[in-house]
C-alpha cells in the first residue's frame, strides 16, 4: 500500500512531467489533448453561432409566409366581382342586365 500512495503522491506533485525518460512523450500527450480541447470549444463556438443563425432564418420565413398569405388574401377579396362592381359603380358604370354576345367572324376565301 505504500507504494501506491507514492505513485499517487508522484502523480499529483507532477513528476512525472519532469523526471524519467518518457517525460517528452507526457508532455507531447498534454499538448495533443489541449490542441483537441481547443478544437472541440471552437467547433462548439462555430456550432451555436449556425443554430441562431437558422433561428433566426427560420423566423423571417414564418413572417414572410404570413405576410404571403395575407397578401393573398387581400388579393382574392379586391379580385371578388362584388368588389369590382363596388369600385366600378362609384366610377358611375353598371353591370349590364344583358350579357355580353359573342360576335364570330368568319371569313370565306
Amino acid at each position: 500500500m505504500g507504494t501506491a500512495t507514492n505513485e499517487i503522491k508522484n502523480i499529483l506533485r507532477g513528476k512525472f512531467l519532469v523526471e524519467g525518460k518518457e517525460a517528452n512523450r507526457n508532455w507531447l500527450f498534454i499538448c495533443f489533448v489541449f490542441a483537441l480541447a481547443l478544437i472541440v470549444i471552437a467547433s462548439s463556438h462555430i456550432v451555436d453561432k449556425k443554430v441562431h443563425q437558422i433561428a433566426k432564418l427560420n423566423e423571417e420565413v414564418n413572417e414572410l409566409k404570413s405576410e404571403f398569405v395575407d397578401v393573398r388574401s387581400r388579393l382574392q377579396r379586391v379580385r371578388l366581382e362584388s368588389s369590382l362592381l363596388e369600385q366600378l359603380e362609384s366610377k358611375g358604370l353598371k353591370q349590364p342586365e344583358k350579357p355580353p354576345q359573342k360576335i364570330k367572324v368568319i371569313i370565306e376565301e
